[in-house]
């Protein structure tokens, strides 16, 4: 399970706990459900912990509000010689896949999103008020599109977000290995370049998770003041590679 909140510095008014405090109360609630090992849906699990923090501070912050904490959602169980995957928001799941090339999953709402309410600042200059107030309105464009029909969809207060996850499920014995990035680390692969996601997973084989986080804060460093600088964001990453093959006390379907 991966987990990245997001929140907007400065609004302590809208919530007093925090996006780290929301992430990891939220972190714990789906970590106690997924512990019951009872192969309930994904989306219903992660719908009781949204609705379970969202009551915890519900009487003393205003989490209907746009900037209050949220986080996006990576999720991965074996299960019955299955994985099955629940992806929310911006984060990015890789299958390793056997006798094929890494399939990648995320969920592109929000980038498309975030592409469509920034259009109207190509062609203004940088640093002029005009790109300013432009930019300005852009930010509250996005803000109003969250957790609504056609825009973007992310882990918050409302429940029902849940339901608009990315899902599904793989024969465990078609996968090598599994690998879950935050949208930060994802920067290796773009903007960056630095390689594509079959290099990604020869990196994690070679030296783990530490070595994609310190080829992304170097590239960020490198472009730091330039045209195209990128402010450095959260940069997580899980590498599954011991997939068990059998649950206990099921026969291997590939013995039958």
């Amino acid at each position: 399970m991966l987990l990245d909140g997001a929140g907007i510095p400065g609004t302590e008014s809208v919530c007093s706990h925090g996006v780290a405090w929301y992430t990891h109360r939220l972190g714990g609630a789906l970590l106690g459900r997924l512990s019951r090992e009872d192969g309930r849906d994904l989306a219903a699990i992660l719908a009781a912990a949204i609705d379970e923090i969202a009551a915890d501070h519900r009487g003393t912050c205003d989490i209907t509000n746009p900037s209050s904490p949220q986080a996006t959602v990576v999720i991965v169980r074996a299960h019955r010689g299955r994985l099955d995957y629940l992806l929310l928001a911006d984060s990015f799941l890789v299958l390793d896949q056997v006798s094929r090339g890494p399939q990648v999953i995320t969920d592109e709402r929000e980038v498309t999103t975030r592409r469509l309410c920034s259009a109207s600042l190509d062609g203004v200059p940088m640093g002029t008020p005009e790109y300013d107030r432009i930019r300005e309105s852009c930010v509250e464009a996005l803000r109003a599109r969250r957790n609504q029909p056609g825009g973007y969809w992310i882990a918050k207060d409302d429940p029902h977000a849940a339901e608009e996850a990315v899902t599904g499920s793989r024969p465990l014995h078609d996968l090598d290995s599994v690998a879950l990035l935050s949208n930060g680390a994802s920067r290796i692969v773009s903007p960056y370049g630095l390689t594509d996601w079959p290099g990604v997973l020869e990196l994690l084989d070679a030296n783990g998770p530490a070595d994609i986080i310190r080829r992304v804060r170097q590239a960020e460093a490198r472009t730091a003041g330039g045209p195209d600088a990128r402010v450095p964001d959260d940069a997580t990453v899980a590498h599954c590679t011991h997939l068990p093959r059998v649950e206990v006390g099921e026969p291997d379907a590939r013995r039958i």
